[in-house]
């Protein structure tokens, strides 16, 4: 079994408001530099609902799938498949809880498990997924905090 990546974090805003930003206002700050065009004008769409798409989509138009919301609940937790640049069948889970900790602060508890899946290349996904992760986080804290 290849260990699961487990990070945490706290912001300082309501649950319900970093959920929202995590979800609905993903486009606002998901860096260019993390897509799979590396397009700066490329839209990044989270659709709020099991079944839904987590996709980046071109200013032409083409949609690149990054994952499908297997778990829907509002301002706790939600969670995708995650088969950037994979086929869905090689795709890991990600778990993303929101956790109140005190007034205006929340935890935010990220569980990215199931490199089994990817076979001799899942220690290497998983280290290279652990330094996205780190650059990532960065512009959801600015973003939940403004």
């Amino acid at each position: 079994m290849i260990e699961p990546l487990e990070l945490s974090f706290s912001v300082a805003c309501s649950a319900e408001h970093a959920f929202r930003t995590w979800t609905t206002k993903i486009n606002s700050w998901w860096p260019s530099d993390h897509t799979v065009s590396g397009e700066p004008d490329a839209t990044v769409v989270l659709e709020g609902r099991v079944g839904g798409r987590l996709f980046e989509r071109t200013c032409g138009g083409k949609e690149h799938g990054w994952g499908e919301v297997l778990t829907w609940e509002p301002y706790t937790r939600f969670s995708y498949l995650w088969h950037l640049m994979r086929d869905r069948a090689d795709a890991t889970d990600v778990e993303i809880t929101f956790t109140p900790v005190a007034p205006n602060v929340t935890r935010v508890d990220i569980v990215h498990t199931a490199w089994e899946r990817l076979g001799d290349e899942g220690q290497t996904w998983r280290d290279r997924n652990s330094g996205g992760w780190s650059t990532l986080l960065q512009h959801f804290v600015r973003e939940a905090q403004r």
